[in-house]
């Protein structure tokens, strides 16, 4: 799922495209992608874009009159540009033709998940939002009582989108790999010290991989989105060495998504419990890194 780095990007690449720029035809071609009725999509068509902003891990486009289209790509929706008209094809949700060119959504995969809105005010935009914090507006303070609040786990804590806004999965490994600490631990054990760690990995994690997406794209369009990166520490780097002490980088798998961290740097050289191969594996199942081989 794209997150804030990534979406990032792809604001401001629209902005450079589309930014003072007239809608001519909206197309819808999947049923399940638009989850709103009134306005209708095709109130946009003869407007002009005055805003772009991202709202959690959607992309907000604003038009003329204070009508907002808000798309959340989920986990395989990619947005994708051609300057001119594109014809609609099997791979499209939708296309919106701008009159300098076409913007274009697809979704990988039969499970059709990505979703568009059309709201009308500022206010029925604000309903869409999560209400997560923004980590570059938060002091140490803040950033210390938004996780403290409850008592959940680290890499709970982080993507939690009523927490924190656009953190999701791999960059939260990013962060709890750069900050040095378990993805299971309980906000509420947190020292300081570990407190004001994980506040600046976060910050610097985003930054980092902003920075880094902003000097791959360059002018283009960014068309290679992905949730594992070349260069990524641990997401998605399970069994490769950890790139600052050489283990193996380990994981915790759940549902459709897994953890990636390394037990050296993050763990103290203990394997936390992989929920698949532990219960199969019970007694036999390795407690530390060394065991592991």
């Amino acid at each position: 799922m794209p997150e804030l780095p990534d979406i990032t990007i792809y604001i401001e690449a629209l902005e450079k495209r589309i930014l003072n720029h007239t809608l001519k035809a909206a197309r819808i071609a999947s049923p399940f992608l638009l989850r709103t009725a009134a306005p209708p999509v095709h109130s946009a068509e003869g407007k002009r874009v005055v805003a772009l902003r991202r709202l959690g891990k959607r992309i907000c486009i604003g038009f003329e009159g204070d009508l907002w289209l808000v798309l959340h790509l989920m986990i395989a929706g990619r947005l994708h540009w051609k300057e001119g008209p594109l014809k609609l094809t099997k791979l499209h949700l939708a296309t919106f033709e701008f009159d300098n060119g076409t913007l274009a959504l697809t979704e990988a995969g039969t499970q059709k998940r990505a979703s568009l809105h059309v709201v009308a005010s500022k206010e029925a935009l604000s309903e869409l939002d999560p209400g997560g914090r923004e980590v570059f507006d938060l002091s140490l303070k803040e950033f210390t009582e938004i996780l403290q609040a409850g008592n959940h786990t680290l890499k709970r804590a982080l993507t939690d989108p009523h927490a924190l806004s656009g953190i999701g999965n791999a960059y939260s490994d990013e962060i709890l790999w750069q900050a040095k600490l378990s993805p299971i631990t309980l906000t509420q054990k947190l020292t300081p010290e570990e407190l004001k760690r994980l506040f600046e990995a976060t910050k610097y994690s985003l930054n980092e991989w902003a920075e880094r997406l902003r000097a791959d794209t360059g002018d283009k369009f960014p068309e290679k989105v992905t949730a594992f990166r070349k260069g990524m520490a641990v997401h998605g780097r399970y069994k490769e060495p950890c790139p600052r002490c050489g283990s193996k980088v380990q994981r915790i798998r759940y549902a459709t998504n897994e953890t990636n961290y390394c037990p050296t740097c993050q763990t103290g050289g203990r394997l936390l419990a992989d929920r698949a191969l532990s219960r199969l594996l019970r007694e036999n199942w390795p407690k530390t890194a060394e065991e592991l081989g």
